[in-house]
């Protein structure tokens, strides 16, 4: 999947993302960035807005699992379960948010389960950088339905 299908793909059934003005920089089996600016995104205090930032790390993770399950699972559904976000310093421009698997080893058990039982459980780590400094970090425990 390219960069622009990603966020084309988003754009259209994650309203959200097209309000936040998200793009997607980077997709890979290995790893999905996408990016947000500050004007959509802005609080009272001339900052990003730490809703916005969680969203799109959130929204990173989530695209993540989405672009490496649409071959094998395309009728999957991903929704998130639980998620932590910690923020180590204020975004005061245009953001980036880079997604990986939390334990990349337990990618063949997650499909595994996801055929055998129908659903699957992984974590995927999202990190918000701004100005070449890392801001931000979130972990998300996601669920996959419909592997059978």
């Amino acid at each position: 999947m390219s960069p622009q299908s990603l966020e084309q793909f988003l754009h259209q059934q994650i309203p959200l993302s097209r309000a936040m003005a998200v793009t997607a920089l980077h997709v890979s089996e290995e790893s999905v960035q996408l990016s947000a600016p500050l004007q959509p995104n802005l609080n009272h205090r001339a900052t990003v807005f730490g809703g916005s930032a969680a969203a799109v790390a959130l929204l990173a993770a989530w695209s993540l699992l989405h672009v490496r399950l649409r071959a094998p699972f395309p009728s999957s559904t991903i929704v998130i379960q639980r998620q932590s976000m910690s923020y180590h310093r204020p975004i005061l421009g245009t953001f980036v948010a880079r997604a990986v698997l939390a334990q990349p080893a337990d990618w063949p058990r997650f499909l595994r389960l996801l055929t055998r039982r129908g659903r699957a459980r992984i974590t995927v780590a999202s990190t918000l950088h701004y100005d070449g400094k890392a801001v931000g970090f979130f972990t998300g425990d996601f669920v996959a339905f419909g592997g059978q």
